[in-house]
């Protein structure tokens, strides 16, 4: 060595500043091979999942009818009750108490203090957005105009039953080739390439010519990523004309179903902006005001003027747009469609190829016809009913708790009135 009374502590200095490695790690690293004689070997991390990751919409969706069933038997919700109900869901993932208390609150649930309970409710602005949809389709229904329900899906080349007859009698490939044998269907390498579909239909069936699907671009567990506002709007200008007249579209509120003409100014756009977007709107503004107090202004104007850009189109071309509440898939009779055309992919999969899957799954939407399009529809007005009475239910018990409440706080009993009177 050039310099051969260097101190341990120089080398590790050298050593650190050439690796980019601290002198802490390099002074482990030492230490435990003059321990072992052997190099320790660095512990890779995987990135592992987040609960909400292992919840997609459909399970969210039945966390939340666990949550309404608890209501059904006129019992109030707890976290502990509905984690007991949830966790004795096959088909659900498994999750913690502490993480179904926040997945609930994802859920726009709200813990909410009663007088001897701890109830989840939902937020009111969910409650409300339901039964306004709720008392619009029933209107729209009395006036007898025709309802069409739109939604986007996915189908991975590698779908297929998860169950299937096996003869256990084969051994090997050469014991089912001296028999004459199969060894029987081979097994999926993966989920592998995917395709995007969107459709509507309606009680007559799905739209001729309403198809839309493409291969996917994106490596994600959200087919929701896949779409864009764009390729919506475009799809949906094509998709008009081979609609019913005055008929009423009802789809979800993801983003590119809910692009706005125009955006109302938020915290990060300039002050100039705000006010110009203010002014804009015919409000006389004092130049003096700070961002936030213009936010303020912004906040109470932005309902009045929340455009968006389907339903700008579909109202120019005759139609009305109406909107699910977050999470509400069981309201949208398409979700039925979309799993009949799923197992249709998955019972007849046999290549694991993205154009025979395509064909299966065209194949699967023509086998959906105008009659079982009724009965989805007729099964989802069932699920509409059973909402109004669950809010109904929560509305009568919550307000029999703070009634309760109230008497014991001011001590107005029956008991005690009459007692007063004698």
């Amino acid at each position: 060595m050039d310099e051969p009374n260097i101190s341990m502590r120089q080398i590790r200095k050298q050593i650190s500043e050439l690796l980019s490695i601290c002198e802490r790690s390099i002074h482990t690293i030492i230490k435990a091979y003059n321990e072992t004689k052997t190099v320790p070997v660095a512990k890779t991390t995987r990135n592992k999942k987040s609960f909400r990751d292992l919840f997609d919409d459909f399970s969210k969706n039945a966390v939340r009818r666990h949550v309404h069933s608890i209501w059904f038997r006129r019992e109030i919700p707890t976290i502990d009750k509905i984690h007991q109900a949830v966790s004795a869901d096959d088909s659900l993932p498994t999750v913690s108490r502490t993480n179904l208390f926040h997945l609930l609150k994802d859920l726009d649930f709200r813990y909410s203090k009663r007088s001897r309970n701890s109830a989840m409710t939902e937020k009111n602005e969910i409650v409300g957005w339901r039964r306004t949809y709720l008392d619009s389709i029933r209107k729209y229904r009395e006036e007898g105009r025709h309802i069409y329900f739109l939604d986007e899906t996915w189908v991975n080349a590698g779908d297929c039953t998860s169950k299937t007859w096996v003869d256990t009698t084969v051994r090997s490939h050469r014991d089912a080739f001296l028999k004459g044998l199969s060894t029987g269907a081979v097994n999926p390498s993966g989920k592998g390439k995917r395709l995007i579909v969107l459709h509507i239909g309606s009680e007559d069936g799905f739209v001729p010519g309403g198809l839309l699907c493409f291969e996917s671009k994106k490596n994600t567990s959200d087919y929701h990523d896949e779409m864009n506002g764009d390729t919506f709007r475009e799809w949906m200008e094509g998709t008009l004309p081979r609609l019913k007249p005055n008929s009423v579209i009802v789809m979800d509120n993801a983003s590119y179903h809910s692009v706005k003409i125009d955006k109302a100014p938020t915290s990060n756009t300039r002050k100039a902006d705000i006010i110009k977007w203010l002014e804009d709107k015919g409000e006389v503004v004092d130049r003096t005001m700070v961002i936030p107090q213009l936010l303020l202004i912004v906040k109470r104007l932005k309902p009045q003027h929340n455009r968006y850009v389907i339903d700008e189109l579909a109202k120019n071309s005759g139609y009305t747009v109406l909107r699910l509440p977050p999470y509400h898939c069981e309201l949208n009779p398409i979700e039925l469609a979309w799993s009949s055309v799923k197992n249709h992919v998955r019972m007849n999969n046999t290549t694991y190829k993205l154009p025979d899957v395509k064909k299966l799954l065209v194949e699967g939407i023509d086998r959906v016809d105008s009659q079982m399009w009724k009965h989805f529809i007729s099964h989802t007005k069932k699920e509409e009913i059973k909402f109004y009475e669950v809010d109904n239910i929560i509305d009568e018990m919550l307000s029999a708790e703070k009634d309760d409440l109230l008497m014991t706080i001011t001590g107005d009993t029956s008991s005690e009135t009459d007692s007063d009177t004698e």
